[in-house]
């Protein structure tokens, strides 16, 4: 093969493994799929889809509610729920699907709310995922207590890297959200206290999730839904550096819920219940 021959190969090959890692997804606008009739779930404030059972999602409500992980249907439906024994839902404000750092698939609950900063700790409880479905379950979680560096935040948005299995939390309110981590191999370790990585270009942030295959990220606030793409060897934390891609996004009347679809190729959103209006929840597929 002639050398000319070569080189073009050599230049085509690493210019598809660079136009692969650059690709940035594209969505369309919301489709409403389903409304969430069931009055039991007011103030949904988390969104996860299970890894285990197709076309299932996970659901909790806000500060005050059961303490009980809801799961829906792709119509909206009530299906079942997981009750979380001797806890108490202060303020939930987030969920997530991740592995441990044992490699088996949790569910993950943020109590992370704090409007006040009146908390010097947060809880993040586990369970692990199902799977199979059942109506009702009960369940005593797991779970590890956190400290912020430099005192108590309030957060709305709780996520899991699928590859590091890594916990990662947003702030909400300071003018630039920052994202903290905890390593996988510390979930419950004593004294733990979150790792403060760096400042995002967004505030208020609402709700984040990982996809699947740990290569596209979300997080949300109440105006807009913000899209990093991560390269193969990249961090969460190196990923998030970039400037974000901003998707389509209908404002709803509490939008306080996001979570990718298992392939990673559309997102849902769901409000909380206001102004009488019932939570519908919404679906962004990929173009």
């Amino acid at each position: 093969m002639k050398i000319s021959a070569v080189i073009l190969i050599l230049f085509l090959s690493f210019s598809c493994v660079n136009a692969q890692e650059e690709i940035v997804t594209t969505f369309g606008e919301g489709v409403p799929v389903a409304t969430v009739s069931d009055t039991d779930l007011d103030e949904i404030s988390g969104l996860a889809c299970s890894r285990n059972m197709p076309g299932m999602m996970y659901v909790h409500n806000d500060s005050g509610g059961e303490a009980s992980i809801y799961l829906l249907d792709s119509l909206g439906k009530t299906l079942g729920k997981i009750e979380l024994l001797n806890t108490v839902n202060r303020d939930w404000e987030d969920i997530a699907v991740g592995p441990g750092s044992d490699g088996k698939s949790y569910i993950y609950v943020g109590e992370i709310g704090d409007n006040t900063a009146a908390y010097d700790e947060i809880v993040i409880y586990r369970v692990p995922e199902p799977a199979t479905f059942s109506t009702i379950s009960k369940i005593e979680p797991q779970k590890t207590t956190l400290t912020y560096p430099g005192g108590a935040r309030d957060a709305e948005s709780l996520m899991v890297d699928p590859i590091s299995g890594d916990i990662f939390i947003i702030s909400k309110r300071d003018s630039a959200n920052t994202l903290y981590r905890l390593p996988a191999g510390k979930f419950g370790a004593a004294d733990a206290q979150l790792e403060e990585m760096i400042k995002l270009p967004l505030t208020s942030a609402v709700a984040a999730d990982i996809s699947v295959d740990g290569r596209q990220i979300l997080v949300k606030n109440y105006f807009s839904v913000y899209y990093w793409n991560r390269k193969n060897g990249e961090t969460i934390a190196q990923a998030m550096s970039k400037v974000p891609t901003q998707l389509p996004y209908a404002p709803e009347p509490q939008g306080e819920a996001i979570g990718f679809s298992p392939s990673g190729k559309a997102y849902f959103t769901l409000s909380e219940k206001r102004f009488d209006i019932v939570p519908v929840l919404y679906k962004y597929s990929a173009k």
